[in-house]
């Protein structure tokens, strides 16, 4: 099977931030078999990204010197009973909407979640009091050698936004198990879900999510709003008046201006309050030299 890879690709596009540089090369792939296609085409110290929707992600201005498979083509999804099968580079969103028709309910939450079911289970994303590793049953992973290994949820460790499966090992799916409910039900709970994100987050701007973990007992947007931190703004990235945990980018913005910006909330909230937020967001790449006076 031939893999079709583009040399020196701007990564920005593929970015919810719309920010970052080049990638060395990069491909898309459609189905299980590409994926596993692309990682056989790869050099065996070849630096690799696998890239979903691009959010939760901050590609750097430097770029990235090795090969990203984006995988927002694997989008096939299947139901036998309470049983959802889901390919990584299935949006939740629509996950979350094709559930209503089914009469499954539990997965609601899934439409506040930006990203793919790849990132939701890499990072047990979560969002209304739900988290993606609650209604996993079972897995399938590759590694760079492309070896296959599934494994029962039962199997894995998970936390709040953490999941034990070695980074070296990528999503290809999963296997949900939902509860089965009424779908005028699951649709009102739907929509109330997509209500309360519509109220609460900047979704008219471009954003990455969350950009902090919630510190124990505590939420990072509050201690950032209590800082004074709302609409502050560093070159092009902004830190959203409608919500203290998301940073916003406007035209021109570089990735550099998001960095500098997760700093400097970073130094201010623990100045103010003792608290070091940790990202929630994962930094790729290269920064730019910058110029010494």
């Amino acid at each position: 099977m031939n893999t079709r890879w583009r040399h020196d690709v701007s990564l920005a596009p593929h970015t919810a931030w719309r920010v970052g540089g080049v990638a060395r090369r990069l491909c898309t792939v459609r189905t299980r078999e590409e994926f596993l296609a692309a990682l056989a085409d790869l050099a065996p110290e070849e630096p690799l990204l696998v890239l979903g929707l691009g959010s939760n992600l901050l590609v750097r201005d430097g770029g990235f010197g090795g090969a990203v498979i984006v995988t927002r083509g694997m989008k096939a999804l299947a139901r036998e009973g309470t049983k959802v099968t889901a390919e990584a580079g299935v949006p939740c969103p629509s996950l979350a909407r094709r559930l209503v028709p089914w009469g499954l309910a539990g997965g609601e939450f899934l439409a506040g979640i930006p990203g793919t079911v790849g990132g939701a289970l890499r990072m047990n994303a979560g969002c209304f009091g739900s988290e993606t590793w609650a209604w996993v049953e079972e897995v399938e992973t590759v590694d760079r050698s492309g070896t296959l290994r599934r494994r029962r949820a039962a199997e894995v460790a998970t936390g709040y936004r953490s999941v034990g499966v070695d980074e070296s090992e990528y999503f290809l799916g999963a296997n949900f198990v939902f509860d089965r409910g009424p779908s005028e039900a699951v649709r009102a709970r739907l929509e109330t879900f997509l209500a309360r994100r519509r109220e609460s987050q900047p979704l008219t701007e471009p954003n990455a999510g969350s950009v902090f973990l919630n510190p124990p007992g505590d939420h990072a947007g509050r201690l950032i709003e209590e800082a004074g931190l709302k609409g502050r703004a560093v070159g092009g990235a902004r830190v959203s008046e409608r919500h203290a945990n998301f940073i916003v980018t406007r035209r021109g913005a570089r990735a550099q201006d998001v960095e500098d910006l997760i700093r400097l909330v970073q130094e201010t909230v623990f100045a103010r309050s003792g608290v070091r937020l940790v990202t929630e967001v994962r930094m790729v790449g290269e920064g730019l030299c910058r110029a010494v006076a």
